[in-house]
């Protein structure tokens, strides 16, 4: 679960690498996962000055963007009983419209996702737990 000011790893290639939570989208006071949350961008990737297409960042430093909640380090309890914990906090960015603002997943990703109508970054992950 993800409170705010709680910081966030990013497992896309959007060009952040760490979020802050500022809001949890929904009403709610804490996000879990599958939950949609709005972060600022706290640490991102270098711009390089030579051009290169492969570089091209789309979130900067300071950036106020959406993401999704793919992994929590507080464990949560699934509808069949079991518990899942991750070591880390993680999130896939989001455009204002919903969809991945990366076009690759670096990571696992919770099954809360597809369940949560979250089909598209479901598809990117390389494995779902």
């Amino acid at each position: 679960m993800l409170l705010l000011k709680s910081l966030a790893k990013v497992i896309d290639n959007s060009g952040a690498l760490v979020v802050e939570v500022i809001n949890v989208m929904g009403g709610m006071r804490v996000a879990s996962l599958g939950d949609e949350v709005v972060c600022v961008v706290k640490k991102a990737r270098a711009a390089t000055s030579d051009g290169a297409a492969n570089a091209v960042s789309k979130l900067k430093k300071g950036d106020v963007a959406r993401a999704l909640v793919v992994r929590a380090a507080q464990r949560v309890r699934r509808l069949d009983g079991t518990f899942v914990k991750f070591d880390d906090n993680a999130v896939v960015m989001l455009s204002k419209q919903g969809a991945p603002l990366g076009n690759r997943v670096l990571g696992v990703v919770a099954l809360e996702a597809r369940q949560k109508r979250w089909a598209k970054i479901a598809s990117l992950a390389p494995k779902m737990v």
